[in-house]
């Protein structure tokens, strides 16, 4: 986790939501209430994002706040966990708690979807992967909460992994044409990972030297005679419509990972809310 990037994404998000102030908790609260809370799991889930109640908290610029974690990232709660109890000025409490949920929620229900997924695949030979669907400014939060549920990261951005999809392939004339293209350019340190739908272009890739050779939106049955033609220094990769109720017809055909954005891009957030302890103290 880079934490210089994420304090300054925290910063940003409290600063679009409490502008010049907080309007409710300034003017109800003097600056020297304190009080306590408990963040309270609403259903049935894997928990992410636990490091963030600290994190914003001192993003906002209170450092005084004390935070006790009952559950760890990655951990199962059940309905009525005290996910966490925290102390420290009122204030500070009311003004990061919509922050704190609405990126735990949402982190939460990444990892409790990845489990899902693993889980329904139920094959330890293929890996589950995330794809570059992720909401813009939580690309970072989001795949680490994939690798809590369980699953596996794919390449972060455009910048650390070379992949020919369909356009490149066609703007380019071809898969040799664009694979001789970018080996020509590029270093040894970074893979070359190539998009097929028929046959022929599996042997195609096979032929100039991918790296990775990616099965789009095909069949279980296609991919177990598409993996036969792939020699075993080459990686292989499923993706393409992989959700829930498809992704345990591919146990066992034979590629080394499965890619779906189902975890990110139709993420339901965790249940979580924010209760009160007690009253405030002056």
């Amino acid at each position: 986790m880079n934490n210089i990037l994420l304090n300054e994404q925290l910063k940003s998000f409290l600063n679009e939501d409490i502008g010049t102030g907080d309007l409710s908790s300034e003017l109800v609260f003097g600056s020297d209430a304190m009080g306590k809370g408990g963040f309270l799991a609403k259903t049935d889930g894997i928990i992410c994002g636990t490091f963030l109640i600290k994190a914003v908290y001192e993003a906002y610029g209170d450092h005084d706040v004390s935070v006790r974690l009952n559950a760890r990232d990655s951990e199962e709660v059940k309905k009525g966990d005290i996910i966490a109890e925290v102390s420290g000025k009122v204030r500070t409490l009311l003004s990061c708690e919509r922050i704190i949920l609405n990126l735990m929620q949402r982190m939460s229900g990444i990892a409790t979807m990845s489990k899902e997924l693993v889980d329904r695949l139920d094959d330890p030979t293929i890996k589950i992967v995330d794809t570059r669907k992720t909401l813009p400014g939580l690309r970072m939060l989001d795949k680490y909460a994939v690798r809590c549920g369980g699953a596996y990261n794919h390449r972060i951005g455009l910048y650390d992994g070379v992949m020919l999809k369909d356009n490149h392939i066609a703007f380019s004339g071809g898969i040799t044409e664009a694979v001789k293209l970018v080996r020509g350019k590029l270093g040894h340190m970074v893979k070359i990972e190539v998009e097929t739908e028929t046959e022929e272009q599996v042997r195609e890739a096979v032929a100039v030297g991918a790296d990775v050779i990616m099965f789009d939106n095909r069949t279980p049955e296609e991919v177990r005679e598409f993996v036969k033609l792939v020699p075993d220094n080459i990686i292989t990769e499923v993706s393409g419509g992989i959700t829930p109720d498809t992704i345990s017809a591919y146990k066992g055909c034979g590629a080394n990972y499965i890619s779906t954005g189902y975890m990110t891009h139709s993420v339901k957030p965790l249940d979580i809310s924010f209760n009160t302890i007690g009253g405030i103290k002056l």
